[in-house]
């Protein structure tokens, strides 16, 4: 049978039966604790996991092998890179594994290999299975549906000066940005809210993840989650490259073992 009409058959069936997409591991880049890697391998099988590492987001030779090495030490049955010089088995390699996880570098990057690789909408429809999903820093990005790709050419609250892209889509009503504190990007990601209202933003510091799962997630880590939501605000449009305001816009500032429920 075609892969792609067995692929659009096991979603279809998932969602007779009210299946949820996996939860999500979303890591704000920075040194990761070995708890939050702990938390992607207990909820994808503890010792019976397989991990799926995908490193298309770094250039360097070596992409990869260091989140193997990790998951495998942490007491992963199995933990293999996905290349993408071979998309009947890259999609094997993804179809077998119980976790997928994105390495940092860059998420355009990542979201443009992931595309000329044929693997988006196959990706997707393993997160539809049920299967988790984590990532750090650029891995963390590209889960948003509307990403951001890189900085804004200014640090203003101006329309449209957060660069926008899309991403794969696995939480599409959260907006994430990773590095938030130590790389003080807060006027960014207001920006990128004050321009789509209707997402949630979500930064994730350091050290400091994200675990998603039925509509809301919860805090791990050492560091802090800033949430900005403007789903109830008063939002004040404009033309491009004009200032941006807005009033009540709801702040949130979470720690570890913390939630936030978003519908």
């Amino acid at each position: 049978m075609n892969r792609l009409l067995l692929t659009t058959m096991i979603c279809l069936a998932l969602s007779l039966t009210g299946a949820e997409p996996g939860p999500l591991v979303i890591v704000g880049g920075g040194s990761t604790p070995a708890s939050v890697h702990r938390t992607l391998l207990e909820i994808s099988g503890g010792k019976q996991a397989i991990i799926a590492v995908l490193p298309q987001a770094s250039s360097r030779a070596e992409r990869g092998q260091s989140s193997v090495e990790l998951f495998l030490k942490l007491g992963a049955k199995e933990a293999y890179i996905v290349r993408f010089d071979d998309s009947a088995k890259s999609k094997n390699l993804i179809d077998k594994a119980t976790a997928v996880w994105f390495p940092g570098g860059s998420q355009a990057q990542l979201y443009e290999e992931i595309s000329k690789a044929g693997l988006i909408d196959h990706l997707q429809a393993r997160h539809k299975s049920g299967i988790p999903f984590g990532g750090t820093s650029a891995g963390a990005a590209i889960m948003s549906e509307r990403m951001i790709p890189r900085a804004p050419e200014e640090r203003q609250l101006i329309i449209g000066n957060t660069p926008i892209q899309k991403g794969l889509g696995l939480v599409p009503e959260l907006i994430l940005d990773q590095h938030f504190i130590a790389r003080a990007r807060t006027s960014r990601l207001l920006s990128a809210v004050l321009d789509q209202p209707d997402l949630i933003g979500v930064g994730i510091g350091e050290s400091t993840a994200i675990v998603v799962r039925d509509g809301q997630f919860r805090v791990i880590g050492t560091g802090s989650v800033v949430i900005i939501d403007a789903r109830k605000s008063t939002i004040h449009i404009g033309k491009p490259q004009m200032l941006q305001s807005g009033s009540n816009i709801d702040l949130h500032i979470l720690k570890s073992g913390q939630r936030f429920r978003y519908k």
